[in-house]
């Protein structure tokens, strides 16, 4: 896949949730109280330097705090006044299991041939979450040429968001990059550059 733009893709720093390793989901809607830890925002600072000689010229960002904050960091480190909010980046909606441990969820979800099928009632599949990142990251291409975006978003929709702009086309395209570990969940204030 031949790119009008170069994007470093982020997620966002650690929240209480993970210091104290939660294993509960977060709820779909904004949670005002998952902020990030002292050592979340280090890590965004840490990953914000390394980008400095970069040349960012454009953030987009989930709206929730923890992608909020990371963004906010960022920005200042970079020197970039407007950070851009899009509902697309946000995280996935797990419907019935908001709020319930993490391992009711994974099983659901984490069942072979359907994994991208799969949908929670009132949530969404990652074929809804992919189709969502495609539509967004489309439109960045046919609006801007040349620039280098930050994106900061969640695991789901950046290993997505990276299968993508990696030219991946079917579901197991997918799969089999994450199983061989090419194309793997961010961890927690991680930088991709595609």
């Amino acid at each position: 896949m031949i790119l009008n733009n170069k994007y470093y893709i982020m997620r966002h720093g650690q929240t209480i949730y993970q210091k104290e390793n939660r294993q509960i989901n977060y709820f779909a809607d904004e949670n005002p109280f998952i902020t990030l830890t002292e050592e979340g925002r280090e890590m965004v600072e840490k990953t914000a330097q390394t980008m400095k000689g970069a040349g960012i010229d454009l953030i987009f960002s989930s709206r929730y705090t923890r992608t909020k904050e990371t963004a906010e960091i960022a920005a200042k480190i970079l020197g970039i006044e407007k950070i851009n909010y899009d509902e697309r980046l946000i995280d996935i909606n797990l419907g019935v299991f908001m709020g319930k441990p993490m391992e009711d969820s994974h099983g659901f979800y984490l069942k072979g041939e359907t994994v991208f099928s799969n949908k929670p009632e009132g949530g969404e599949s990652w074929s809804d979450i992919l189709e969502r990142v495609k539509g967004f990251l489309d439109e960045l291409e046919k609006q801007y040429q040349g620039k280098n975006i930050l994106i900061i978003s969640h695991a789901d929709p950046i290993w997505l968001m990276a299968g993508y702009l990696r030219g991946f086309k079917k579901k197991e395209d997918f799969l089999k990059a994450r199983a061989d570990r090419e194309n793997s969940y961010p961890k927690l204030g991680q930088l991709i550059f595609i």
